[in-house]
């Protein structure tokens, strides 16, 4: 057993690794935590707690968990790198999409539990099935690193069968209930113990671009993730909806780091007849709220779908860069007029994301990777770009001679002041005598404006107005006045 290093890490967290149990800084060399067992033992409600977060989907169907889903958690005030694996399946329909898929479920589980520091066994108390003495049998070349514990034991209740467990031969067993907290504390301390913290460092890194790839079911979703991240924590099957839960990788291009984010499938309503793809879907969405970019991913064989315009409203509602993805482009003729074709296909379709950019990739082959992550640095490039407020305004001037609000007796309002509120979201502000009345084509004139001579035409930009009377350069000098005066 390596010997356990205390590390100088400080006790105490901030608010954010009380909130989330991750840390604000990153960390290397992080000792590994796998956490194992069949389907339906609790291990998703466990890792969950040691996360302080809802980042793998909980369900009482067996075996919702299948891609592993991972992250860096607190356990005792020391950094661990935590992965939740897939459920161990014995019982399967042979010759059926679904035995296929447990099997790729098992061998995955089986590998990140080889390279994993420690294995975090978990078990249910009263059910001792042959899922369980099978699993532990595949156990027994990593019987050194193996903790087991015995769950839904909440209140001390069936802790006489929790010790049936014990003629496995576990060097320990500890009685906890995931669920409820009970014995969390003993069991983390038990963990920490066991590990070596002796090559963890705290590292500063720059904040990392986030690419959320989306689509429908097999458009080749997990493919990309694989191929982007240079490994294989995605499973890949034609089994539509293979993917459950949000599986994250990290990757670096041209010094920039990324991270990734592999979702779901978004199929139509009608078709979402499971509480887990419900809550995968559901899980999938939300992803938008922690994304940058996303990656549309189009099957360059089947084209678009109302999904299609779907995901892309709602990442067009948040303001994220969107990059029309062809997959499976090895498929299709190798020449312009093909592309020039689905490019006018795709315009027509989302006639409100015309400035978006298209890239035709293979997954499979790798071609087309290199142009995709150019045009994504592009867009982040976008994202992040903040215009002061004095060009902003000489523009707005400019905007204003040249093509000067419409105006009629009922309607007449001036347009005063305009300020950028945010980035990434790219967000703008402008000022106006009477807010109300400005039509909503000259608000997306303005907004074609902004995208054509500001810099961010290739990304969704947000245009809110409020009411003012005062002119913008009134504002400018009086700022210039009362910085005078403080003077």
């Amino acid at each position: 057993m390596a010997k356990r290093i205390k590390p100088n890490f400080s006790q105490s967290k901030n608010c954010a690794e009380k909130k989330t149990g991750i840390a604000d800084k990153k960390y290397e060399g992080l000792p590994v935590i796998a956490i194992a067992g069949r389907p339906n033992v609790g291990k998703s409600t466990l890792f969950n707690r040691f996360m302080n977060r809802r980042l793998a989907i909980v369900d009482p169907t067996p075996g919702v968990t299948r891609d592993p889903v991972e992250g860096d958690a607190f356990l005792a005030g020391n950094p661990v790198h935590l992965v939740d694996t897939g459920g161990y399946k014995l019982e399967r329909d042979e010759g059926t999409k679904e035995a296929e898929l447990d099997a790729l479920v098992v061998e995955k589980s089986l590998s990140v539990i080889e390279k994993a520091d420690l294995v975090l066994l978990l078990l249910e108390a009263g059910q001792i099935t042959g899922e369980d003495e099978e699993f532990i049998l595949k156990l027994r070349p990593y019987w050194d690193k193996v903790i087991a514990a015995v769950n839904k034991t909440e209140g001390g209740r069936k802790e006489s069968e929790a010790w049936e467990f014990a003629k496995f031969g576990f060097n320990e067993l500890i009685f906890i209930s995931a669920a409820h907290g009970d014995n969390i504390s003993e069991l983390t301390d038990a963990l920490v113990s066991r590990l070596d913290f002796s090559k963890v460092k705290e590292i500063e890194t720059e904040e990392p671009i986030r690419i959320a790839i989306m689509g429908k079911p097999n458009t080749g979703k997990s493919t990309l993730s694989n191929r982007l991240t240079h490994t294989e924590a995605s499973i890949v099957s034609d089994y539509a909806g293979t993917t459950r839960d949000t599986v994250e990788g990290e990757f670096e291009y041209r010094q920039k780091k990324f991270i990734v984010l592999d979702t779901a499938g978004i199929r139509r309503k009608a078709k979402v007849n499971e509480n887990v793809e419900y809550y995968s879907v559901n899980r999938a969405i939300k992803t938008l709220s922690r994304t940058d970019i996303v990656f549309l991913l189009i099957d360059a064989e089947e084209g678009l779908s109302e999904q299609d315009k779907k995901i892309c409203s709602l990442a067009f509602e948040r303001g994220r860069g969107i990059i029309f993805v062809l997959n499976k482009w090895d498929t299709q003729p190798q020449d312009k007029k093909t592309f020039r074709d689905r490019k006018e296909w795709i315009n027509i379709m989302f006639g409100q994301m015309e400035f978006a950019p298209i890239a035709a990739v293979s997954a499979l082959e790798g071609t087309g990777i290199k142009n995709l992550l150019d045009t994504a640095l592009e867009l982040y490039a976008q994202l992040t770009r903040k215009i002061e407020t004095s060009a902003l305004n000489a523009a707005l001037k400019d905007w204003l001679f040249k093509y000067p609000p419409p105006a009629s007796k009922t309607a007449h309002f001036k347009i005063r002041y305009m300020t950028q509120t945010q980035t990434n979201p790219v967000s703008f502000l402008i000022f106006a005598t009477r807010p109300e009345v400005v039509p909503q084509t000259y608000v997306t004139f303005l907004k074609n404006q902004i995208r054509k001579d500001l810099g961010f035409d290739k990304i969704p930009v947000q245009l809110e107005l409020k009411a003012s009377r005062q002119k913008w350069e009134e504002r400018e000098n009086g700022g210039r006045r009362a910085a005078e005066n403080d003077v």
